[in-house]
């Protein structure tokens, strides 16, 4: 089953997203930008969104326990939310990934295409490129 993150999934919601604040946590809720994944009445994974340009929505994590990975979730959770982006008049939404983790492959599939990406080499904050993904909805 996949729902909206609610107030009192706080807690498993935490055991997969390690950098969202509190105050994020309370925002995902309020704004329905958050999933969750259920499986036997336990948070199997979480998807959480935000605006790019506060107009198109961005898939910022999309994370299943390693347990329930290659079963299919990840891509419902996926498809779940491209359908309520629709369902609003959204057109095209964004994800990215770092060009070094294997997600890119996952995205592709899911009919995503590369569209750029951003270096970041400020001191404290580098990381892998992130490639942008775009798909049409």
């Amino acid at each position: 089953m996949i729902r909206y993150v609610e107030s009192q999934d706080k807690t498993s919601w935490y055991t997969f997203d390690h950098d969202l604040p509190e105050t994020g946590f309370d925002e995902k809720v309020r704004n329905r930008q958050g999933y969750v994944c259920v499986r036997d009445r336990k948070i199997i994974g979480i998807l959480r969104y935000n605006l790019f340009w506060d107009s198109i929505p961005f898939c910022t994590l999309l994370r299943i326990d390693d347990k329930y990975q290659g079963q299919g979730y990840g891509k419902q959770l996926m498809e779940r939310w491209e359908q309520d982006m629709r369902s609003v008049g959204c057109g095209m939404v964004m994800t990215s990934t770092q060009v070094n983790e294997d997600a890119q492959h996952f995205y592709r599939k899911l009919g995503y295409k590369d569209a750029g990406g951003l270096v970041v080499d400020v001191p404290g904050y580098e990381q892998p490129m992130e490639m942008i993904m775009i798909k049409a909805i």
